[in-house]
């Protein structure tokens, strides 16, 4: 039913103007910053081929059978070209866009993960160390209390500064978690697919942009073809519904009544004459326009005999 409204054309042609105009808009700045060197130069060139390519689209389906096949080649296969040129914008759009937004979680993730190696390095040689102090005071005799003394006062500091350390890197650690939660609003729900799917950020990003560029200009160009064919169509529908115009109740039962109503009278009179068998008649009427009515004398074989 909602196909057949007079304004389902002017839905379809909506559709395709949002879709392609949003198409052309993450395409045309995408590609300004792939050439950032002649950005407004990009955006004219960018532009009119996108006008271009739906016109292309357009034209292909009006006159398809019109045009020469060399013309059909070129225009389709440059067609389709755009339409990948235009994803390829829309590509590296979406990708400018994630990475403007994950930048700096990006850096505090590097940071992070370089500080949990630094302070996993620090326990190891704490470990070590203390492995090693055990080892050289079990090697000394028991009466040897001084040396082992002095063993523990050479090995203490070191293992106190790793101490140290750990406690600064365990802080730091804990303020990137907390900086790393609050930067990642903007991408937690694509952190929780990565975890979902046991993958990373990265590889989540690229699939949706690929199902988005892969749907978004071939959509906007179909949407352009379907409204060709929906101008068609109603076209179709005015000639078949148009025919030969109906009379008016005005001009049937209006104007041209009393036109009406002197055939029938007159068709009255001629059976009341072939019944009479008298071949004689006297009509007689005045104007219409001063008085609708009319007066006849019928001569029969009874006498005359008026009627109005």
């Amino acid at each position: 039913m909602f196909e057949q409204s007079k304004s389902f054309p002017k839905l379809v042609g909506l559709s395709a103007l949002l879709i392609a105009g949003s198409a052309a808009f993450f395409s045309v700045f995408g590609l300004s910053k792939l050439f950032a060197g002649a950005t407004f130069a990009v955006i004219i060139m960018a532009s009119s081929l996108e006008f271009g390519k739906l016109v292309a689209a357009s034209f292909l389906y009006r006159y398809w059978d019109k045009i020469n096949f060399l013309q059909k080649f070129y225009m389709s296969l440059a067609t389709v070209i755009l339409i990948l040129i235009t994803s390829a914008g829309i590509f590296g759009f979406l990708s400018n866009a994630y990475q403007g937004a994950t930048v700096e979680f990006e850096k505090e993730s590097t940071s992070l993960i370089f500080k949990e190696d630094r302070l996993e390095q620090l326990e190891e040689d704490k470990t070590f160390l203390k492995e090693e102090l055990e080892q050289a005071i079990e090697e000394l005799p028991d009466n040897y209390r001084t040396a082992r003394r002095k063993l523990r006062e050479d090995y203490q500091p070191q293992i106190s500064e790793i101490n140290k350390q750990m406690i600064e890197l365990k802080g730091e650690i804990g303020t990137l978690k907390t900086a790393l939660v609050q930067t990642g609003v903007d991408v937690g729900p694509v952190i929780y697919l990565a975890r979902t799917f046991d993958t990373d950020v990265d590889t989540v990003v690229k699939f949706f942009i690929f199902v988005l560029i892969f749907v978004f200009d071939p959509m906007a160009v179909m949407f352009v073809i379907s409204y060709n064919v929906a101008l068609q169509h109603t076209g179709d529908n005015k000639k078949t519904t148009s025919g030969p115009k109906k009379k008016k109740k005005w001009e049937v039962y209006g104007e041209k009544k009393e036109e009406l109503l002197y055939t029938e009278e007159d068709e009255q009179r001629m059976d009341i004459i072939g019944q009479n068998g008298n071949d004689g008649i006297h009509y007689e009427e005045e104007s219409i326009e001063s008085e609708p009515k009319k007066e006849t004398t019928i001569i029969g074989r009874g006498g005359i005999t008026p009627r109005r």
